[in-house]
């Protein structure tokens, strides 16, 4: 089948690079067109050691409307800063372009419901850029609840903590009134609320790190309620070990999972420990360590999916009403609304 043709929008959000460069390794997948410099005409906070100039070298770079009215354009990769990704999305929608949007959804909860009602209505492929769905430890963490492989599970615990790019970051979250639950913890929130499904309730707790002003909130906690679970989810980026300390615990009435780190790119295997207190499915009751294939690149698993979605062979893994969720509880559990039993699906 034909390449899709492909634009990337966005420069400056903190996983563009990344983005692109799974862009051009998938030539079978994709015909690159070129980039958009969101810097001219986007004014919200961003990331600027997350951009790197050198990672869109040899490409054509477009102005924004150059880019949406591109003869043959068929899909966008949204990798604006993130209170811009909605209202960019939006354009693109109104293009009628299939998408991958990075996270998070903005703070206006009715303004990203627009973009994904509008969305199911032209049956547009959509896909949320949150960088756990193309890991199959959590994967099998999701099934595992699912499926009660543990039992009834009553307890989660997780963390998206790191140490990275220095004082100029810490800056860069202050801006977000949510701080990193909002830009990290939306991560952890798309794993819970797809293995878990809506909570009954959602608290925030958003504290600065020692030294740092009370309004900057990098040192934060949100706790989910499910009717026998509690879900602790944390982060904060002043913690020593960095990415490699991040951490899922999973406990069950019959088992528990732990697995640290969550992914790794250097060859080896992300590995779990599976812990039955009695036979459960395929697994005998005892101590289980399972190794899952190494992942090259962290995008790859997402990106392919959505060209086969684009293509007709597959339907998205998330629907439309799941990434509605998702962040209505990211914006919760980031002390931007206060929490709604009640469903807007």
């Amino acid at each position: 089948m034909k390449k899709i043709n492909i634009i990337q929008i966005g420069v400056c959000h903190e996983h563009a690079s990344g983005k692109f460069v799974t862009l051009k390794q998938r030539p079978d997948l994709f015909n690159l067109i070129g980039y958009v410099d969101e810097r001219d005409f986007c004014k919200t906070p961003y990331c600027l050691q997350s951009v790197s100039p050198k990672t869109y070298e040899g490409y054509q770079k477009f102005t924004l409307d150059e880019a949406l009215n591109y003869p043959g354009l068929q899909a966008v990769t949204v990798e604006v800063p993130n209170n811009d990704l909605v209202p960019l999305a939006l354009r693109c929608m109104e293009r009628n372009l299939a998408m991958h949007m990075d996270k998070p959804a903005g703070e206006d909860l009715a303004l990203y419901k627009k973009l994904l009602d509008g969305c199911k209505a032209k049956n547009l492929p959509f896909q949320m850029g949150f960088m756990f769905r193309g890991n199959p430890a959590f994967q099998f963490c999701i099934r595992a609840i699912r499926e009660k492989l543990l039992g009834e599970v009553f307890e989660i615990e997780a963390d998206m903590n790191h140490c990275y790019q220095g004082e100029p970051y810490q800056e860069y979250i202050g801006k977000f009134p949510g701080g990193l639950m909002y830009n990290l913890g939306c991560h952890l929130i798309d794993f819970i609320v797809a293995a878990m499904g809506r909570p009954e309730d959602v608290k925030p707790f958003l504290k600065s790190a020692p030294g740092y002003r009370a309004t900057l909130h990098n040192n934060c906690m949100a706790v989910l309620e499910y009717q026998h679970a509690l879900v602790t989810l944390r982060s904060c980026s002043k913690d020593v070990s960095n990415t490699a300390g991040r951490s899922i615990k999973i406990a069950g009435t019959r088992g528990s999972i732990k697995f640290s780190p969550l992914e790794r790119f250097d060859g080896q295997s992300v590995e779990i420990n599976l812990l039955l207190s009695e036979d459960s499915g395929l697994f005998p009751k005892g101590n289980h360590t399972l190794c899952f294939p190494p992942q090259h690149d962290r995008y790859d698993a997402q990106l392919s999916e959505l060209a086969r979605v684009i293509r007709g062979e597959a339907k998205s893994a998330y629907s439309y009403e799941h990434d509605l969720l998702v962040h209505e509880v990211t914006l919760a559990a980031s002390g931007y609304t206060a929490w709604n039993k009640n469903s807007l699906v």
